[in-house]
């Protein structure tokens, strides 16, 4: 087996390069933030519109689209994974941190559909946003989204003094501040290091 000798600035260029790649790989170019974020901030704003107008007796079938992205989330990882050749620990952190916030999420639903108590329920899932976000931003060392998190904190607090049919336009707020323009920065940042 032969060795590559390197000088010991080009160890560190390689060195400074892998660690670089890892610390952005995850966030790639923003794209799961975007998708989420644009998907949450439509069902939001579009079942605040839709019991506005009256048009249909249950307008929260329009979250039931949320599963398409779940679907579609489970195919885009799973054919990521097939062409990934390196997991980082950062990597597996993060991929945990949100397998838990929606295991908690379907949790968090189905106890408050038992015992049909919906009017805490968006403040609740306020607070929920706030933590995968929050802890993915730590992770990444990515404050955009450690910001978006704290203010789905606060809005969590603040939905708890709102009339529960405009907490939904707290939920879209939340998602714009938490996931999209988080998930543009990164596609920026990650479009500007890949050019």
């Amino acid at each position: 087996m032969e060795e590559d000798n390197f000088s010991p600035q080009q160890s560190l260029l390689l060195i400074d390069s892998m660690i670089n790649k890892a610390r952005n790989r995850f966030s790639e170019n923003g794209f799961m933030y975007l998708l989420w974020g644009w998907l949450i901030f439509i069902c939001a704003a579009g079942h605040f519109v839709l019991i506005k107008l009256e048009w249909f007796a249950h307008p929260e079938i329009i979250w039931a689209s949320t599963w398409l992205a779940v679907i579609y989330q489970v195919v885009y990882f799973s054919r990521r994974k097939k062409s990934e050749q390196v997991k980082t620990y950062s990597d597996g952190i993060i991929n945990s941190i949100w397998i838990s916030f929606g295991v908690c999420m379907f949790i968090l639903v189905f106890i408050l559909s038992k015992y049909n108590i919906w009017p805490i329920m968006y403040p609740l899932v306020l607070m929920m946003y706030g933590v995968p976000t929050f802890l993915s931003g730590t992770v990444m060392q990515f404050t955009p989204l450690k910001v978006g998190g704290t203010v789905c904190w606060v809005l969590a607090i603040a939905a708890s003094f709102v009339p529960s049919l405009y907490v939904l336009l707290l939920v879209a707020l939340a998602v714009v501040v938490a996931w999209i323009i988080p998930g543009y920065l990164l596609r920026k940042k990650f479009n500007a290091e890949n050019e």
